[in-house]
């Protein structure tokens, strides 16, 4: 899965990366501030194709925008499950309700550092992949790109219309998105820790979906509607890209909230188990 994520990089950096034609921090959303620690409902960076409201043209021109993290189905009658919708199942995201609209043609990518997730003793695992309660999570791991590029994470999103609030409102419209997920890879990590997981799929069975530049164009299409063809690219990336390394509990905390996040440990703080 991916419960929370880094993103430091500054906005002009991520439109000259990802070729972003259009970036307005008053239309856009505004300004975000580097986010070591981002957490569900916050808001985020995210880049996407559609035409520019207002434009002579119609076609679509690559943005960034800022959206909340935590899609709401446009169909839903409250913003509350938002939260709960945070990852979307590459397997089943052409089929959910909630995704499948976004899924055929509002897809965006949204840039990160890197992303957290905390390893599991096995039994404890064995109980989240049953759906049940687990026990309090464990040591963190900050997972990146080897290669110190930014991650893009394969995203939907959607929107959403406050119908209590008048047209003319500046939050009558929600604009949210979702993470797409896919099973973690057990081939070995691109850089392992020293004491630790030796694959992603050991620190946890399921992983953010990141695209590689040459997937960028086609996912961002929003004429490509055709689901097996869309399908076909949610094949997982290479293996042996990522890295993965112990940091300090305290992103355990949505409050904290600094670069000292991302900082390696030497050892894990807890026991994990390998």
């Amino acid at each position: 899965m991916c419960g929370r994520y880094a993103a430091s990089r500054k906005p002009e950096d991520l439109v000259g990366l990802f070729d972003v034609e259009k970036w307005d921090p008053p239309e856009s959303g505004g300004t975000l501030a580097p986010d070591w620690n981002v957490a569900p409902t916050k808001e985020v960076y995210v880049v996407l194709e559609r035409p520019v409201k207002g434009a002579d043209d119609p076609a679509p021109v690559r943005q960034l925008r800022t959206l909340r993290w935590g899609l709401v189905p446009s169909w839903s009658k409250t913003p509350e499950g938002g939260a709960r919708m945070i990852n979307a199942r590459a397997e089943t995201v052409h089929e959910k309700p909630s995704f499948r609209r976004p899924f055929a043609s509002r897809r965006c990518l949204i840039p990160a550092d890197g992303y957290y997730e905390w390893v599991t003793a096995p039994e404890e695992r064995q109980l989240e992949e049953q759906g049940k309660k687990k026990r309090p999570r464990k040591q963190p791991y900050f997972v990146t790109p080897a290669d110190g590029s930014v991650m893009a994470m394969a995203g939907l999103y959607e929107f959403w219309r406050d119908k209590t609030l008048p047209d003319d409102h500046p939050n009558a419209w929600w604009v949210t998105c979702s993470v797409i997920t896919t099973e973690a890879e057990t081939g070995p990590l691109g850089v392992a820790p020293a004491d630790g997981p030796r694959s992603l799929a050991d620190i946890h069975p399921r992983m953010p979906l990141m695209l590689t530049p040459d997937r960028w164009d086609a996912w961002l299409d929003p004429a490509r509607t055709d689901l097996d063809d869309l399908r076909e690219l949610l094949a997982p990336p290479p293996e042996g890209l990522m890295r993965a390394y112990p940091v300090a509990t305290a992103v355990s905390n949505v409050r904290n909230n600094g670069p000292e996040l991302l900082e390696e440990l030497a050892a894990p703080e807890e026991s994990t188990l390998f």
